[in-house]
């Protein structure tokens, strides 16, 4: 006989029990679409990239491994119409946010410096920069004058900074599932020379941004020069193309074509965009000037160069380097003509790269050549002995510790043609001429020395004495 009250019982658990399931079935309901309660997913369309899963995976795993925030396995879950299992099978392409992605960030690494140049996170104080400083998002740099700076990205890419100029990294990160990376440099006034790899990812982005510009490149060398006196920035390409916006244009997606932009600026053109005007449209680049006498020793106390006139040019920009690319630039001068002079430097091997400027204010394409600086002051004296028609000459290198030999010319005329006395075999620095005419008479000596295998010569100028009697 079964008692009344365990038959009740037994009645109550069968009516719980589909209760009980439905219950089970709405939990596995919000776990597969879990992001109404969780996290709010927007049903527009997002940019995505896929995922392979690889043999381990679950939505956490991926999730904490790829995404900015571990607790977005819930946005997994709604996108890829997928439930949260231990694993998932191996093999299975899902789609992962890009906005979501995780992104790391780089250094940017200080690889030469000369002059003032400074730095600061944030709103801290300025500080001295130092070669092999690692440098990243939210640093300002900054350069005094003949100051310079050239900073190197992880990809190999140049930023180089000249004298007078100030940017600040807003942005220096690589996506970690995409490896894409993300560069954003804003320029906030003076001049940034960037060479930039090519870029290797769709969502590579590298940007310099002025107050009135947006320049962006997949892998160029370019310049970007932004004058805040008159508000205009202009953009020079040297090679590749330039994709150039105004900087009230909303920011593009990484990814975004170049020929998106407003203006493609291709190589060997620049543009120039002022802040009360649209973006500028391209102008064909001046070509690159010619140096007068590039091999010429530089060797008195300053430093000249003499520019072939440029047809269109208002003027040249000439920079000194250690290197050939300029990286490491040392000196950097706009001269109204076709010459320029520096002051002192000590002696070795450098680079100049010369530019012309055209009615734009645009710089034209470059010409680089090699040059040797290497002093050697040669100073020279004459006076007549007194109650004698005898001339005493003398005259003294600056390089004395270099065996050095010495020719004198002696003649009647300025161009020392037909020379009265024409010496090339002395080792002193004297010599006394007897017994000479009345008359007038030009003169110079040219000191001769051989080092490190190299012949210099360095002649004084052409002077001149009367002999009356």
């Amino acid at each position: 006989m079964i008692a009344t009250g365990s038959v009740e019982r037994a009645r109550r658990r069968r009516r719980a029990l589909p209760f009980a399931l439905s219950c089970i079935v709405a939990t596995l309901s919000w776990l597969s679409v879990p992001a109404v309660a969780q996290k709010h997913v927007p049903r527009v369309a997002q940019a995505t990239t896929p995922y392979v899963t690889r043999a381990g995976d679950t939505l956490y795993e991926i999730a904490a491994r790829y995404l900015r925030d571990p607790g977005d396995w819930t946005v997994l879950s709604r996108l890829n119409h997928l439930p949260p299992p231990r694993r998932l099978p191996a093999g299975l392409q899902i789609r992962l946010p890009v906005a979501l992605l995780k992104q790391e960030r780089l250094s940017a690494r200080v690889i030469a410096t000369s002059g003032p140049v400074e730095h600061a996170f944030g709103n801290s104080p300025f500080t001295p920069v130092t070669t092999d400083m690692a440098l990243g998002e939210g640093d300002r740099v900054r350069t005094g004058p003949n100051g310079f700076v050239t900073l190197e990205l992880a990809d190999g890419s140049h930023l180089s900074v000249p004298q007078n100029s100030q940017i600040d990294i807003g942005s220096l990160r690589q996506t970690v599932l995409t490896g894409a990376n993300d560069r954003v440099i804003d320029l906030k006034h003076g001049e940034v020379d960037s060479e930039v790899t090519h870029a290797t990812k769709k969502d590579d982005r590298f940007q310099i941004r002025s107050p009135s510009v947006v320049a962006g490149v997949r892998g160029t060398s370019f310049r970007v020069n932004y004058d805040r006196d008159v508000q205009s920035t202009a953009v020079e390409v040297l090679d590749g193309a330039v994709g150039v916006d105004s900087a009230a244009t909303p920011p593009r997606a990484p990814g975004t074509p170049l020929q998106a932009s407003s203006q493609l600026v291709n190589a060997h053109f620049g543009s120039v965009t002022h802040a009360s005007g649209g973006v500028g449209q391209p102008v064909e680049l001046l070509p690159a000037p010619a140096l007068v006498d590039p091999g010429k020793i530089q060797d008195a106390k300053d430093i000249s160069f003499d520019i072939a006139p440029s047809k269109d040019a208002l003027g040249y920009r000439v920079q000194i380097a250690r290197d050939a690319d300029l990286l490491d630039m040392i000196r950097d001068q706009r001269a109204t003509g076709p010459k320029a002079s520096f002051d002192t430097l000590p002696d070795g091997t450098y680079f100049v790269r010369l530019s012309a400027i055209d009615p734009n204010g645009l710089q034209g394409l470059p010409q680089v050549y090699a040059f040797e600086r290497r002093q050697l002051g040669l100073t020279a004296t004459a006076a007549q002995r007194a109650g004698t028609r005898d001339f005493e000459f003398r005259w003294f290198v600056s390089r004395s510790g270099v065996p050095t030999k010495f020719r004198f010319v002696l003649a009647k005329s300025a161009d020392l043609h037909d020379p009265v006395v024409d010496r090339t075999d002395l080792s002193s620095g004297r010599l006394v001429i007897s017994e000479l005419p009345k008359g007038v008479y030009y003169w110079t000596v040219i000191a001769e020395q051989f080092e490190n295998d190299k012949f210099y010569e360095k002649g004084s100028s052409v002077r001149s004495f009367t002999l009356a009697r």
